[in-house]
């Protein structure tokens, strides 16, 4: 995949964090997507999985504000975005997962329903809520238990995350 090409496709994810779609990220993306996550599985903001939610949202905020918001104005556009993933992040996709782990760590705690893990229909479902559409969240619910189990680990969700928004495919 050719620089230009990449940058193609990480622009094209800025969407999924533009949760409003008012043309960037900022911190009220990112606690639309804990409070659309606490709705889904009916968790309250109050609870401790609810508090470690929105914890770990504003870390995610803190750490993408951090790495893409090149004028400090508390918003990252889509060109900040697009600059500091492919400058800061394609050598380096694991930083990208390591920043987003406490939102993820979270998320996992309230799609995990049973205390067994994370079943594939229920990381559909954090997608859903997230603004993916249905076919396309199930395929990618899918595709995360990488090894089959019938179950997403953590480290299986940082790695697709990361994958997904950083890293070029690769070829099958």
């Amino acid at each position: 995949m050719d620089s230009a090409e990449y940058e193609r496709k990480i622009a094209s994810r800025f969407a999924a964090f533009d949760q409003d779609g008012n043309g960037y990220i900022d911190r009220e993306d990112f606690s639309g997507a804990a409070a659309a996550l606490l709705a889904e599985f009916s968790v309250t903001a109050r609870s401790d999985k609810g508090q470690a939610l929105y914890s770990g949202a504003e870390a995610f905020w803190q750490g993408m504000a951090g790495i893409a918001d090149v004028d400090g104005d508390q918003r990252v556009t889509r060109q900040e975005f697009v600059t500091g993933a492919v400058k800061r992040l394609r050598d380096n996709p694991h930083r990208f997962g390591e920043i987003a782990r406490p939102f993820l760590h979270a998320v996992i705690a309230i799609a995990d329903e049973d205390g067994n893990g994370v079943t594939p229909q229920a990381a559909a479902r954090v997608l859903r809520a997230l603004g993916v559409e249905a076919p396309a969240a199930d395929q990618a619910a899918a595709a995360l238990d990488a090894d089959g189990d019938g179950r997403i680990s953590e480290e299986e969700v940082l790695s697709g995350f990361a994958s997904y928004y950083v890293t070029p495919e690769q070829p099958k």
